[in-house]
């Protein structure tokens, strides 16, 4: 949707490392002004300082995404310095797993926070702003980017709170396009499905927040953890191809973004068995070793 980058605004949240840090690196090379946001501290500064000494003119706050407030002050602060962004990347997210009646009420505090409430945020906040912008200016482009996941469009076990949260944001994505398209040409959205691609999420626990505690991990979650951990760890897609991807997808205004379009099969089988009225398929029936090891470490945890 956007044609061109030079001089225009970018907001991203999650901005200190992963998808976040390496768009910002992109917007940077492109002639943008960077917005970054991030909840830990010491990566915003290391990441904005980056992006400075790149030649950009860089805004860093830093901002827990789940809290109403504080993004009221962001948006706030964008519209004092920038104006209007161009393009919003809501990008920040946590990871969690386990079995689904294992999840205590703040572990989905915590993970409906950041992914689902954030990306909110992000959309009831900067859509106004730059609706109000395609207004006054007929020649304003703007472009919405919310990171779901490929599990967003499945329904992995042992992994059910990170899915809602995901498949939630597909859902308002979606809708965000639709309800866009209804009132200005000038504006588009995209959702970002990435598979297994080596960025901090799987030690997102570092940022959880002390009011919002973990209790003592099941075995359930610390299967998923550790089952977390070796994916996003061997992932070939590096968050640069990823970034670009994006860029790339903003540019054509293309909605749905895919890192690894060969587990688009995956949510093939799914779709199909919903339109067939079926029961869910094996999610691991192209890998079913992975799912025996899964079915036998929660049966040997639970007995």
């Amino acid at each position: 949707m956007i044609s061109n980058f030079q001089g225009k605004t970018a907001v991203l949240t999650g901005a200190g490392s992963g998808f976040g840090l390496e768009c910002a690196r992109i917007a940077a090379g492109l002639g943008m002004n960077v917005v970054m946001v991030d909840v830990q501290q010491d990566a915003l500064d290391k990441a904005a300082a980056e992006i400075t000494a790149l030649g950009a003119q860089v805004l860093a706050q830093r901002v827990d995404v789940s809290n109403a407030q504080a993004m009221q002050s962001l948006a706030d602060a964008v519209k004092v310095r920038f104006g209007a962004p161009h393009f919003v990347f809501n990008n920040a997210g946590v990871g969690a797993g386990g079995l689904v009646w294992e999840n205590s009420v703040a572990d989905w505090e915590w993970v409906l926070g950041v992914n689902l409430w954030g990306v909110v945020h992000g959309v009831r906040l900067f859509t106004p702003m730059m609706l109000e912008a395609a207004k006054a200016d007929p020649t304003y482009q703007g472009h919405i980017v919310n990171t779901a996941s490929m599990a967003g469009l499945l329904t992995p076990p042992n992994m059910g709170i990170y899915n809602v949260s995901k498949h939630a944001v597909v859902s308002l994505t979606e809708t965000l396009y639709q309800d866009l398209h209804l009132v200005s040409d000038q504006i588009s959205a995209s959702v970002l499905c990435p598979y297994f691609v080596p960025t901090g999420i799987s030690q997102s626990h570092r940022n959880r927040p002390t009011d919002l505690a973990a209790d003592k991990p099941t075995a359930s979650q610390l299967i998923g953890q550790a089952q977390s951990d070796k994916a996003v760890g061997s992932g070939k897609v590096s968050a640069a191809d990823v970034a670009q991807k994006v860029f790339d997808a903003v540019a054509r205004d293309q909605f749905y973004i895919y890192s690894h379009p060969q587990a688009l099969g995956n949510v093939q089988s799914r779709m199909e068995a919903i339109v067939q009225g079926i029961n869910p398929p094996d999610p691991f029936a192209a890998r079913p070793e992975v799912g025996e090891g899964l079915r036998k470490a929660l049966r040997e945890a639970n007995t």
